[in-house]
């Protein structure tokens, strides 16, 4: 399955721990998802205010139903 279609705009994620040693996301942050870009960071909005984008295979997290 791509990416683009495993997490489709709209998608709830919850960050478990993300690879920026300068600005991670904190643990147990949510977000939804904003779009996949062609390089696979998959952009978020997350409750912080951030907008700091994930790697599928570098960062820990999971989709969540809310």
């Amino acid at each position: 399955m791509s990416i683009k279609r495993k997490y489709p705009p709209g998608t709830k994620i919850r960050c478990i721990s993300m690879n920026d040693e300068i600005h991670p996301v904190p643990s147990g942050t949510i977000g939804t998802v904003l779009y996949v870009d062609d390089g696979n960071t998959i952009h978020m909005a997350w409750q912080t205010g951030s907008s700091l984008g994930l790697l599928e295979d570098v960062d820990d997290f999971e989709i969540i139903e809310e």
